[in-house]
């Protein structure tokens, strides 16, 4: 069987079991390494491996051809985008009018702050810019734009660039909602036994728990120049108890996130039905 996955220390270590045998009664899975960007595109185009993980916020554009197993993703807290300005931060209404550069039109982080603009900036909207990641900081410290949306570790790092964080999109969320915010889902074909590859995928999480040794050595040699700790860092953030199960405070982060952004038709409209087995 063939599956997709990022490179990072949180989705190594969440296969880690599933994909070196490790798990009683799966069959051998060929790993394609990707960024989510990139299995975003494969699953709308139906042109990628039978099991992938994808963007929450691309779900919409796939559900009639996958679904999204309770497991193996990554939902979170205190992990959300900023949105970032040059100098001292600016009332948001400001940015009425504005350019803002976002890394994906097609991301978690580009939905709440669609949904977070919505409420505090006037209506006339923004010049909404997709840019490398790598790249708008940069931009906005340089005034080639008025603001960026940022995520990762560009949350210890803005200050190195002069700016200033304008609003922290995982706080409003959380605040607004009570809810975690949806990251990274795992889906599979429809055509596949969705029970066994959920019980694989938790079972590959909990053994990860349970021994975290033995994916030391896989997670850094697909950490790229990442430390050791700040692997660690990551996994502990990203793997949590939802990875294991998505549990009804989870669908619900899941239902209340998309739901919104079909409301103000920042998705397709779809079956919300659909995002549960």
């Amino acid at each position: 069987m063939n599956i997709a996955f990022s490179p990072c220390p949180n989705d190594t270590f969440v296969f880690h079991a599933l994909v070196h045998g490790l798990i009683p009664g799966a069959p051998a899975f060929n790993v394609t390494y990707a960024d989510i960007d990139i299995t975003n595109h494969w699953a709308a185009n139906h042109t990628g491996p039978e099991v992938l993980k994808i963007s929450y916020a691309a779900l919409p554009w796939v559900l009639d051809d996958y679904a999204l197993l309770p497991c193996g993703g990554a939902l979170g807290r205190g992990c959300g985008p900023l949105v970032l300005t040059k100098g001292a931060a600016c009332n948001p209404a400001a940015l009425a009018g504005k350019q803002v550069a976002v890394p994906s039109d097609r991301s978690t982080a580009y939905l709440l702050f669609r949904l977070w603009a919505a409420q505090v900036v006037p209506e006339g909207g923004m010049d909404i810019v997709v840019m490398p990641f790598h790249e708008i900081m940069p931009a906005v410290r340089d005034g080639a734009i008025d603001a960026g949306l940022v995520i990762h570790e560009a949350r210890f790092t803005y200050q190195n660039y002069g700016l200033s964080m304008l609003a922290d999109l995982g706080s409003w969320w959380e605040a607004d909602t009570g809810l975690p915010i949806p990251l990274g889902a795992i889906i599979a074909r429809r055509s596949l036994d969705a029970a066994s590859l959920t019980a694989w995928i938790s079972a590959s999480v909990e053994y990860a728990w349970a021994h975290p040794q033995e994916s030391a050595a896989y997670v850094m040699q697909h950490a790229q120049e990442m430390s050791p700790d700040v692997a660690k860092q990551h996994i502990a953030l990203y793997v949590n108890d939802f990875s294991a199960n998505l549990g009804e405070s989870g669908y619900a982060a899941v239902e209340a996130l998309l739901g919104r952004a079909a409301k103000e038709g920042l998705v397709p409209a779809f079956d919300l039905a659909k995002l549960r087995l």
